[in-house]
């Protein structure tokens, strides 16, 4: 019944999709040579039947197009943003091959660029509203119980609790969970649901129970009865989704993509990678060349300061430790004795530390000491917002007792950061800093590093914990 259902909805999607184009190729030209387009050449706009023409290889290349995208399948589980851009996709292929069926099957006719353009970009406006409006409406269906399929959850885990958690959240998606098939019916969250059957009995509960769908969640542990249960499921006409269990697995923006046919699984990747990596390099130019530019007259009276209140270097260069471990001379100006650490060795600031000058002290708490930082952005060594960069020495101290330490150096060391802003900063709790650090990088955009740019702006460069 229900893929009876499915198929009528793809039906009336398609129609509709259909419908929309046909509107969008006639507004186009109304817009072009009755709104606003360009002044006309011509003493009269073309006329409308050289254009009506054009429908029919349009309707059959949007049909073609769509179907290409895979855009007519159930997408219960699938989200807006990756609907809209498989329209927009699978509308640039229809606009590229309009162009080429005008230029060789339509010599005779004149067709504008303009109402091609106005065309595409209403055509992606348009099915992709048109969509919203649709989907939002099977939603609401499913929530007061129609369109409904029946799933059934196999395995166990986190894994199929979190599955669990999803459904009862979001009634919309049109999921009834029947029960659940697994050894271990009391663990989790799942106190509440209703247990079928251990493991071994599948069979007889899809027998019984006749599932529209199938949710296999198995724990890591057991994944190596992932073949048994395809095998009771045999050959039933059910949708069957995979829960992989990487929980345990996955430490860093894992994800799922497909090589040359061939499904990765990534279960560790710095989310700056492609166009993220060109985006927050460009950020951090423009951003970082206009703050020295308004930083150099602060910076030339504080390295006057340091000069005339203390012998020795005016800048600091430090041996720190950056993107994928490389390391780099991070630049501050100078805040303790030339020998402050001919004593003791390498150690962290402290409260009140005999070591620091006079300047030091006021330069330290106000953060002024690391402008100099914005060399080492524009070089590409640090970013304007990302984890402290550390000291190697301490770094291969902190990694053998902290564990996930290592990956902050996914992406590149910042001047500020997430763990900073929110009081993580000095000599405090390195777990909680590591915390913030990965918790930054699992979420980062560049909306992200703005937010915590500004927050560290609105919160000024002091803190109670430098020193």
């Amino acid at each position: 019944m229900l893929r009876a259902h499915s198929r009528l909805f793809e039906h009336l999607m398609l129609a509709a999709d259909l419908a929309v184009v046909a509107v969008s190729w006639l507004a186009a030209y109304g817009l072009r040579f009755y709104v606003i387009g360009p002044p006309l050449v011509a003493p009269s706009p073309p006329p409308l039947r050289d254009y009506l023409l054009q429908l029919v290889p349009i309707l059959g290349v949007w049909a073609v197009s769509f179907h290409a995208f895979d855009l007519y399948r159930p997408r219960r589980l699938g989200s807006y943003l990756a609907e809209w851009l498989d329209i927009a996709k699978a509308s640039t292929l229809g606009v590229l091959v309009l162009i080429a069926i005008m230029t060789f099957a339509f010599r005779g006719h004149e067709y504008s660029r303009v109402v091609i353009t106005y065309f595409w970009l209403l055509s992606i406006a348009g099915a992709s509203l048109m969509r919203g409006v649709f989907r939002e409406g099977l939603r609401l269906a499913r929530r007061r119980g129609y369109n409904v399929r029946r799933a059934v959850l196999v395995g166990g885990g986190e894994s199929m609790d979190e599955v669990l958690a999803m459904v009862r959240r979001r009634p919309d998606l049109g999921v009834r969970v029947l029960g659940f098939v697994t050894d271990k019916p009391d663990a989790g969250g799942r106190e509440s649901g209703r247990w079928l059957a251990p493991l071994h009995q599948l069979r007889s509960v899809l027998d019984e129970h006749a599932p529209d769908l199938v949710i296999i969640a198995l724990p890591h542990a057991d994944s190596g009865r992932l073949a048994d249960i395809l095998r009771d499921i045999g050959d039933d006409p059910v949708a069957i989704h995979l829960v992989p269990d990487l929980y345990g697995l996955a430490t860093l923006r894992g994800g799922i993509e497909e090589f040359d046919g061939v499904p990765l699984i990534h279960l560790r990747d710095s989310p700056l990678y492609g166009w993220n990596r060109v985006a927050k390099r460009a950020f951090d130019v423009v951003l970082g060349a206009a703050v020295l530019a308004a930083a150099l007259p602060v910076m030339g009276v504080v390295a006057l300061a340091v000069k005339l209140t203390s012998s020795g270097p005016i800048l600091l260069r430090q041996e720190r430790m950056g993107l994928d471990g490389r390391r780099f001379a991070m630049l501050k100006f100078r805040t303790m004795r030339p020998d402050a650490e001919a004593e003791t060795g390498p150690v962290w600031a402290s409260a009140d530390d005999p070591r620091r000058t006079r300047l030091g002290a006021f330069l330290r708490r106000t953060s002024l000491d690391e402008l100099p930082q914005l060399v080492n952005v524009l070089r590409g060594e640090m970013s304007l917002v990302g984890p402290r960069p550390e000291r190697p020495l301490f770094v291969q101290e902190f990694r053998t007792r902290i564990p996930g330490y290592m990956l902050r150096h996914k992406v590149k060391a910042g001047m500020t950061g997430w763990a900073q802003i929110n009081g993580w900063r000095g000599n405090t709790s390195l777990e909680k800093r590591i915390e913030y650090d990965l918790y930054y990088i699992e979420r980062w955009s560049l909306a992200f590093d703005l937010s915590i740019l500004l927050r560290t702006l609105w919160r000024g460069f002091t803190n109670r914990n430098a020193y």
